[in-house]
């Protein structure tokens, strides 16, 4: 990408007012009113225009069942690239890994917390026999995958919508409990006394980052928004979209991935779980930050070496 130079984004951020795109619900509005705080930081003004999903319209169907990536994102892209906004916001584990032509990755906010969580109705009591019976609510894929290779007698239920109706859908059911990620509930204060962080599971890739993009031909927008980015999240977060895209490509597949970074070196597990549970394929991998930048796609490489390519194609040939 070709650079501006510093005189003319100095007048650029003088006159443009940036028009952020974001979904209704209180968490993408929350996300959103954030990126807007930061650029305020940097003398960028800005407001926020409103648009609604197909996710956020259909409630009911599972989300591995819309059979559309980017089900959260490309209206939004839509109205990025038809120029009726200039940046859009989103959790970053909802964006497919591909980006829309003309649209590229203009900032990663620092990463909150990644974790699962499982809030739960009375207690915690069928947590402790991994043989146990329960029913958990649930639309992720991954996450379904994951609880039934640990709790293989679980029923799982499917749980749409925004987190305020998730959380009260849990609080009107028999469920024993549903599972969310830690940072949509943080973020808006809603996180219930009665919840848990499932330190054993790992997350979505990207899970607890958010990610602002742009049109790849407005490269002024681009620089601006550049100045939030957090470089060590943007490493991480490519890492583990790498992995994903390395073995399947998709965001609705029972893939998971954390990278993390120390000091010196930045620390890789990945895993895939067939879909009913039975079968899970691991990997941990660890590299030096300036040599790191390749490391979820070879961690990928690795593991198709393994009998986990026969778990891929079998979910592939089944979507």
């Amino acid at each position: 990408m070709i650079l501006l130079p510093l005189a003319v984004i100095d007048f650029i951020y003088i006159m443009a007012i940036i028009k952020i795109g974001t979904r209704e619900s209180q968490l993408a509005v929350w996300q959103a009113t954030l990126v807007q705080t930061l650029l305020a930081q940097h003398q960028v003004k800005s407001e926020l225009h409103y648009i609604k999903s197909d996710g956020d319209i259909d409630l009911v169907t599972p989300l591995y069942a819309l059979g559309v990536q980017g089900v959260f994102t490309k209206t939004l892209d839509a109205a990025l690239l038809s120029k009726k906004i200039d940046i859009a916001v989103h959790s970053m584990k909802d964006v497919p890994t591909q980006l829309a032509k003309g649209i590229v990755q203009a900032a990663v906010l620092p990463r909150a917390s990644f974790n699962d969580i499982l809030v739960y109705k009375n207690d915690t009591n069928f947590l402790e026999n991994t043989q146990s019976s329960a029913v958990i609510a649930t639309s992720s894929i991954r996450r379904k995958a994951q609880w039934l290779h640990r709790y293989p007698n679980h029923t799982i239920e499917n749980l749409r919508g925004n987190v305020n109706t998730r959380l009260q859908k849990v609080a009107n059911s028999e469920w024993h409990g549903a599972i969310f990620a830690a940072a949509g509930l943080e973020r808006i204060n809603l996180r219930p006394e009665k919840s848990i962080d499932l330190t054993w599971m790992l997350p979505a890739p990207a899970q607890g980052a958010i990610v602002v993009v742009c049109r790849e031909e407005d490269i002024a927008t681009y620089q601006m928004i550049h100045a939030i980015n957090d470089a060590p999240t943007e490493l991480c977060t490519k890492i583990e979209r790498d992995f994903l895209q390395t073995l399947m490509g998709g965001c609705s597949t029972p893939i998971s991935a954390l990278a993390t970074c120390t000091d010196k070196e930045v620390i890789f597990k990945g895993n895939i779980t067939g879909t009913d549970g039975k079968l899970q394929y691991n990997i941990e991998k660890r590299a030096a930050i300036n040599l790191a930048k390749n490391l979820g796609v070879e961690a990928a490489n690795e593991l198709l070496l393994t009998d986990a390519k026969m778990l891929i194609e079998s979910i592939k040939n089944a979507k």
